[in-house]
């Protein structure tokens, strides 16, 4: 899934939101995109944890654990661009 380009890349991350939201039992908000600041999508923090854990088994990654400096992104296009580049090695 490594292929992907990074507009798939950001509806493939929207589209496990979606599904996360509503294990979680939590409402995303109507818009989201590169701007959104990621506390204010509607996740909370168990969320975020199930969504990182999600897009680890469909992607095969998960950037957070193969950081050697935590870096935690604000925005909804951060974290895009995170897992763009831990997609390209």
């Amino acid at each position: 899934m490594s292929d992907l380009n990074k507009t798939e890349l950001a509806q493939t991350i929207l589209d496990t939101m979606s599904n996360v939201a509503v294990i979680a039992d939590c409402t995303l908000i109507d818009t989201i995109n590169d701007e959104t600041v990621l506390l204010q999508s509607g996740l909370d923090s168990l969320g975020f944890a199930m969504l990182v854990a999600q897009l680890e088994e469909d992607l095969g990654i998960d950037p957070f654990s193969e950081m050697q400096l935590a870096v935690y992104p604000r925005t909804f296009g951060e974290f895009t661009t995170l897992y763009a580049s831990a997609l390209k090695g």
